[in-house]
């Protein structure tokens, strides 16, 4: 009789939908034997590894992120890609729930056979990403998808992690509305590969004209000279379509940058690496607070500093000199 393992790893090779939801479910759970079980299936499918083009979706809340990800994903398919779609939705503070909303506005996109589209909670994890984002990603491609999108929760600024994921950040941007001014700040132009300002038609054409203009002057200057690549700026609207052909020539010329310069190896390398380091040291941190020794430690360095008779410095070098 096959494992519960073989029969996942097979499932999700295969492409079936049904396993691949239920794998990316244990990937966002935080029980450990689900952590466990996901790392097993992960190193499993690792040995067949796909090969799909990861683009992250990303900007300020109401700046059309689901409807551009709906037209962008109309039209990989007309091109022949299978196409899979994880959003990522704000998690309550106060109940941890979510609304996952983002789908309702993909009713297109949602209702195309070669179209996967899953939503997820953020659970409350700065950086605009899931806790399974990362593995949920690794299981798509591992079912045969060649592109995946990623929207972010549009948070602002802390959305860099999705960095560390995907070969290619869209930041979206409204025009008029003083958004346009984020892409100016260093942090986000650096993580942005493409910006767009989305809503480019009606009343918002002109203003949404006039703030790509000073984007792609700004980024001219801002771009060093040993860069091998200026970011550009595009107008478009994800609602009626104008400009999407435009925006899918600069996704497709970019990745076709990425091959011809080596780049995209390098970047998944790194990537790895940052995954690595990171998820070790989480580990240890984890299995360092889980010892009877170090709650008790804790405890009494907490009431004394409660108690008046450490402060918080003190604490720490009482709590850390061991």
């Amino acid at each position: 009789m096959k494992s519960v393992l073989s029969v996942m790893v097979e499932g999700i090779r295969s492409g079936d939908r049904t396993t691949l939801s239920k794998a990316i479910t244990l990937a966002e759970s935080s029980l450990e034997t689900d952590i466990s079980f996901t790392w097993e299936l992960l190193e499993e499918l690792s040995k067949h590894p796909g090969h799909a083009l990861r683009i992250a979706v990303t900007g300020p809340p109401g700046a059309g992120k689901s409807t551009l990800i709906n037209s962008l994903g109309q039209k990989f398919i007309e091109q022949g890609s299978r196409v899979a779609v994880l959003t990522i939705d704000p998690s309550s503070q106060k109940t941890g729930g979510s609304i996952l909303a983002d789908k309702t506005r993909m009713h297109e996109l949602s209702g195309m056979q070669k179209a996967f589209i899953r939503p997820s909670p953020s659970a409350g994890l700065f950086g605009g990403l899931s806790p399974g984002t990362r593995a949920a990603t690794l299981l798509c491609e591992a079912a045969g998808f060649d592109i995946i999108l990623i929207e972010t929760v549009g948070v602002g600024q802390s959305e860099v992690a999705v960095r560390e994921l995907v070969d290619c950040v869209i930041l979206v941007l409204i025009p008029g509305s003083g958004d346009e001014l984020q892409g100016l700040k260093k942090g986000i132009m650096e993580n942005a590969d493409l910006i767009l300002v989305n809503k480019a038609d009606g009343a918002t054409q002109s203003l949404a004209n006039k703030a790509v203009n000073v984007l792609n002057a700004v980024l001219r200057l801002s771009t060093p000279e040993e860069d091998q690549r200026l970011v550009s700026a595009l107008p478009c609207s994800a609602e009626n379509g104008l400009g999407i052909e435009e925006v899918m020539q600069e996704i497709r010329l970019f990745f076709k940058w990425l091959e011809e310069t080596g780049f995209k190896q390098k970047k998944r390398s790194a990537q790895r690496d940052h995954f690595f380091e990171a998820t070790f040291l989480n580990e240890l941190q984890h299995r360092y607070l889980k010892s009877e020794k170090v709650k008790s430690l804790l405890i009494s360095v907490r009431q004394r500093m409660k108690d008046g008779n450490l402060n918080e410095y003190e604490a720490l070098k009482e709590a850390l000199k061991d």
